[in-house]
């Protein structure tokens, strides 16, 4: 039996340059595959991307639970090779354990506007994927062209959840 990542006809690919200067700020999540660490988030799901002088980038995802309640969560993104730009690693453990590699998962920013307006993220994987826009909406025939885009890669979208609006 095949995988879907063998039917893929397109690779995971990272994006070749991501500046983190234009990619820091506000992202709002439009659309996510399902994750353990986000299963209270409803709504209003966010994240904001500092960058630190020492070459990493702080990280704040937030979100509102379907009880009306903000969470959030604090971590640390990096870039583990120097040559791929587009590839990212996070982690939001606590720093002490940041020498352990396990603590730190694939973050790749798959398709990014030239405006940096939407971003796609994901991982080679293909268990994750999310797709932001600088606003809460995203227009309907980029999200269309995004999500063709991720069944080309092998992304499973049939569990894909709306966060955010679509028009």
């Amino acid at each position: 039996m095949a995988s879907t990542g063998a039917l893929a006809s397109t690779p995971v690919t990272a994006v070749s340059d991501l500046d983190l200067q234009r990619y820091a700020g506000t992202w709002h999540e439009i659309a996510r595959l399902p994750m353990w660490f986000q299963r209270k988030c409803e709504k209003d799901v966010t994240a904001h991307y500092t960058p630190n002088p020492d070459g990493t980038v702080a990280v704040r995802n937030s979100c509102v639970t379907a009880e009306g309640k903000t969470i959030a969560s604090d971590g640390v993104a990096r870039r583990p090779e120097p040559y791929a730009r587009g590839k990212l690693q996070v982690r939001f453990a606590p720093a002490w354990l940041s020498w352990v590699p396990l603590v730190w998962a694939d973050y790749w920013v798959i398709a990014l506007d030239d405006d940096y307006r939407w971003a796609m993220v994901g991982q080679p994987g293909r268990k994750y994927l999310w797709i932001l826009s600088r606003e809460p909406t995203l227009d309907r025939k980029t999200f269309e062209a995004l999500k063709a885009q991720a069944v080309a890669m092998g992304y499973d979208l049939a569990p894909l959840i709306m966060s955010g609006k679509v028009e």
